[in-house]
């Protein structure tokens, strides 16, 4: 990142104050901002479809790394909504992890 002191987890709340103090907080804004998860997953699949180069017409157009890249704005843009609902993502992705740990064999 741009400035090493700052994390995922504040970069996450920088934007959504960002865009809370550009858009406001309504509940069509939070919509909004859920809604953007899946514009971002969408893009992440195209990419996928890239690298497989399923489309005849356009072949191969993509890498995973451009794949990487498109998750990780799902993932972003999934915090900022956490974020969003006036919770903390941290809080919420580590219980988040922790549930799924418990779902593994042990």
């Amino acid at each position: 990142m741009a400035n090493d002191d700052m994390t995922v987890w504040d970069a996450a709340r920088t934007w959504r104050a960002a865009l809370d103090e550009r858009n406001g907080t309504e509940d069509l804004e939070l919509t909004l901002r859920i809604a953007k998860i899946t514009e971002e997953a969408g893009e992440a699949v195209q990419a996928w479809i890239g690298v497989l180069g399923q489309n005849p017409r356009k072949g191969i157009t993509h890498t995973r790394e451009d794949v990487a890249g498109e998750l990780a704005d799902v993932v972003f843009t999934a915090l900022v909504a956490i974020e969003s609902l006036g919770l903390d993502a941290r809080t919420t992705v580590d219980a988040c992890a922790e549930k799924a740990l418990g779902y593994l064999p042990r």
